[in-house]
Parts: structure tokens; C-alpha cells; sequence
């Protein structure tokens, strides 16, 4: 819930409005290759463009969550994955007040070539130091080390 003053209340009328935020559903993969690395893109577009993240993005009207994702990260990564449990949730700020909802969830590479593609301009696998040394989206070394995914 965001706290919003309505204009009566700004002028010390009345009690504050309160309205919802635009909740966008997102999701997100955590794939690892044989080796234990963990695959991450560098993100082409805002927000955070230049920045690696788990592959993933907006769950689009009529898909599930598992549709999404084995979506996104084909066309992001170029792997078909199968979607596995949830691993963890967060939140994060967007434009004009847009709150992105993503669920991560683990996947398992079934088929495809890694390649980077649609709104990654590089993706590769990363191992621990590795990922220590990558400019990450805010949070994301967080979210990840509270999940136990490293």
C-alpha cells in the first residue's frame, strides 16, 4: 500500500487517501550448469540497463508464472528450461509508481544454445567470484545469499 495525501488533506483537511500501487507480476530464473555456476544476463534496457540479473521479465496477460519464465529466459538466453520450485520473492521500485512483483523460481536447462538475446546484451554462466565482481542489480547478491542460492 502506498500512502498517498489527498488534496484535503495536503491542506489540512480530512483524513489521507491511501491507494494501491500498480503491481506488475515478474519472474525470474535461477539456472545452474553442471559445473554449480549460476547463469546471469547483463540487462540491454532499463531499468538497470548494463547491470546482471537472473534472466526473466513481465508475466504477460493470459500466461501463467512457469509460462513466463520458460518465455523469458528462451528469449533472453536462447536455454529451454523446465521451471522448478519458487525459491524467493522480492519487490522492487519502478517508473511512475510501478512496483514489479518478482517470484524467482529455480529452472533446469532442458535443450537450446546460450546466447544472448531480446533485452539481455550478454549472458553467461558465473561462478561465486565472478558474480562478487559484476555490477548487479540492486539487491540481487542480497536476495540471492538470503535464499541459500549462494
Amino acid at each position: 500500500m502506498v500512502f498517498m495525501p489527498s488534496e484535503s488533506h495536503a491542506a489540512g483537511a480530512g483524513a489521507p487517501e491511501r491507494r494501491s500501487a500498480q503491481r506488475v507480476p515478474c519472474v525470474g530464473a535461477v539456472i545452474r550448469d553442471d559445473a554449480g555456476r549460476l547463469l546471469l544476463v547483463r540487462r540491454a534496457r532499463p531499468p538497470a540497463a548494463g547491470r546482471w540479473s537472473l534472466p526473466g521479465g513481465r508475466v504477460e496477460a493470459g500466461e501463467s508464472s512457469q509460462q513466463a519464465l520458460a518465455r523469458e529466459v528462451a528469449e533472453e538466453t536462447g536455454l529451454v528450461v523446465r521451471v522448478g520450485r519458487h525459491v524467493g520473492s522480492v519487490e522492487r521500485p519502478g517508473p511512475a509508481g510501478v512496483v514489479y512483483a518478482i517470484r524467482d523460481h529455480e529452472c533446469e536447462v532442458t535443450g537450446g544454445v546460450l546466447r544472448a538475446g531480446d533485452d539481455a546484451s550478454d549472458a553467461r554462466w558465473c561462478d561465486a567470484d565472478a558474480i562478487a565482481r559484476l555490477p548487479l542489480t540492486d539487491l540481487l547478491l542480497e536476495s540471492l545469499t538470503e535464499w541459500h542460492v549462494l
